[in-house]
């Protein structure tokens, strides 16, 4: 099957993006497609039908929301194995959902897109829950809410337990603001987030930041930073004309509430023109 070209990729990336109900499952696989050249329609079509087949595993209607909680963790935690370990941050495939499906191995949050996607396909009232460092899942209404760790396995989480999570994160104490459900377009920033972070501690993996950070540009809402990001990336991969293009017109965001950075924008993009000669 033909693969699409990164035209069309990120052509349905944005329109998926800018979807009523953005389809999480789909946004994560064409994340995958920019970093897995292998990664055609079929192989999307296979993910999809995987997710599918261990929703069909799930028991009929468990209960309320720690029945549905167990039995998603019970199927995929313990029959399934999917789980991670430390290592696994150090692994770009464990933030593409097609890998992790098949390594059953992954991040917390994309553990959490297949608890998510799989839970939800049943029926579950299934969310993601984005604690600082450590993403987890939600079942049910604020009133009965049960939370998993996937990463553990699918643990079933003591609010002491969710407090420990957030305390070892940030130090400060777990606020009930961060028990809301995260929307799947947060999710998919977060992963990028994830991916920009992965690549930018190893700096020959520029092409991965930058595709990272151009699918986070087609996203409905993110950091007007991001723009500067991409020229710097550029200018270092040898774009010097793109870059300092793509400077210049943050510069010219940034003029109208700081116009000293403006101008050290503006110097950095001389300087990368100035590399041509």
């Amino acid at each position: 099957m033909r693969r699409p070209t990164e035209s069309e990729r990120r052509r349905r990336f944005a329109e998926e993006a800018r979807s009523e109900r953005p389809d999480l499952a789909l946004l994560c696989l064409l994340v995958g497609a920019e970093a897995d050249a292998s990664l055609d329609e079929a192989g999307m079509d296979a993910a999809e039908i995987e997710l599918d087949r261990l929703a069909g595993l799930l028991p009929f209607r468990p209960g309320g929301a720690r029945g549905w909680a167990s039995a998603v963790s019970e199927l995929l935690g313990s029959r399934c194995g999917f789980g991670g370990t430390p290592g696994d941050y150090q692994r770009l495939e464990c933030s593409l959902l097609h890998e992790v499906l098949r390594r059953r191995r992954g991040l917390p949050i994309l553990l959490s897109v297949v608890w998510i996607e799989v839970a939800r396909r049943a029926g579950a009232p299934v969310y993601g829950v984005a604690l600082p460092g450590h993403f987890v899942v939600g079942f049910g209404a604020r009133d009965e809410q049960v939370l998993v760790d996937p990463f553990d396995g699918g643990r079933l989480l003591t609010g002491a337990d969710a407090e420990l999570l957030v305390a070892g994160a940030t130090g400060e104490p777990l606020d009930p603001s961060m028990l809301v459900p995260a929307d799947p377009l947060e999710i998919v920033l977060r992963i990028l987030n994830n991916i920009r972070a992965w690549a930018s501690a190893r700096p020959e993996r520029t092409d991965v930041q930058l595709w990272a950070v151009e699918l986070s540009l087609l996203l409905p809402s993110h950091a007007a930073r991001l723009r500067f990001e991409r020229a710097q990336l550029l200018v270092q991969r040898g774009d010097f004309l793109g870059g300092a293009a793509e400077m210049e017109a943050y510069a010219d965001v940034v003029a109208a509430v700081d116009p000293t950075s403006a101008e050290a924008i503006r110097q950095r993009a001389r300087a990368a023109r100035a590399r041509l000669n």
